[in-house]
């Protein structure tokens, strides 16, 4: 089942590249940066439910304390990559990496980890997989 889930978190993690990709090309142009990271945010969280519920019988969970080891399994590995990746490969300050998660200042961005963590046991009991 590990390998499965992280397997599934690198699919993950290729969506949410293409679909930073959309946002920066196409959205923003069009929105404007505030509401283009809104709806890239809710698109990303939709991809992210609609991926797990796909795969969710491949990932086999038997309970719901495995769907929530997986999806902080995943919650983990997102944010090793976001702050680890963005800081030290891509020269990012913290401060900017933070920045994303001020929802004062109208960023949603805490909501992809939310999603991310919860997905597989949401997806598994939507499914049926879970008593």
């Amino acid at each position: 089942m590990w390998w499965k889930a992280i397997l599934l978190w690198f699919v993950l993690m290729v969506l949410a590249i293409l679909n930073g990709t959309v946002r920066i090309k196409l959205i923003i142009p069009q929105t404007g940066l505030t509401m283009g990271l809104v709806i890239s945010t809710v698109m990303l969280c939709a991809l992210i439910l609609v991926a797990t519920w796909a795969s969710i019988r491949w990932l086999g969970p038997t309970s719901a304390q495995e769907a929530w080891s997986i999806g902080l399994l995943w919650l983990l590995m997102t944010l090793g990559f976001e702050f680890g990746a963005g800081h030290f490969l891509f020269k990012k300050p913290w401060s900017e990496l933070l920045y994303d998660y001020n929802i004062a200042q109208g960023r949603i961005w805490v909501l992809v980890p939310i999603v991310t963590a919860m997905a597989p046991w949401l997806m598994a009991k939507m499914r049926g997989l879970l008593g």
